[in-house]
């Protein structure tokens, strides 16, 4: 499971990076696993929300449309529905592909006891270059 709480929308298109190193890893040798058989979930509560919401879609139609890609692979994309009320979002505001769930917290704890690894991308704005701090 990714968990996605991010203090900026755009902070998006990174972790989606990760869940996509996530999966061309374990598609390849030696795991080789197909992408449906990877049970993979991602739980979204922070102000990525908003590239969720149809209305958005000029604004982070890059993210979404790698989010439908990586649906159409299997991965499950679930928004909290705690959060999507805190924004002013019904189920109506969110593309298809996308379950409402009533709680973040409680959906944690719920796929961390069926046996489900948390994983946080941590992102980062980059401050300096490589070449300024080798």
């Amino acid at each position: 499971m990714f968990e996605f709480f991010l203090d900026e929308p755009e902070k998006i298109n990174s972790a989606l990076y990760w869940l996509r190193s996530y999966m061309n890893t374990l598609m390849a040798e030696p795991y080789g696993l197909a992408p449906e058989f990877m049970n993979i979930i991602v739980l979204i509560h922070g102000t990525e929300i908003v590239t969720l919401a149809k209305k958005n879609y000029p604004k982070y139609q890059s993210a979404v449309n790698r989010m439908m890609y990586y649906e159409q692979l299997g991965v499950e994309f679930r928004v909290c529905g705690d959060a999507a009320r805190d924004f002013g979002y019904s189920a109506d505001d969110f593309y298809s592909f996308v379950k409402i769930i009533p709680s973040a917290m409680v959906e944690l704890a719920h796929w961390q006891n069926k046996g489900y690894a948390i994983i946080r991308p941590l992102v980062f704005e980059k401050k300096h270059s490589i070449e300024d701090i080798r």
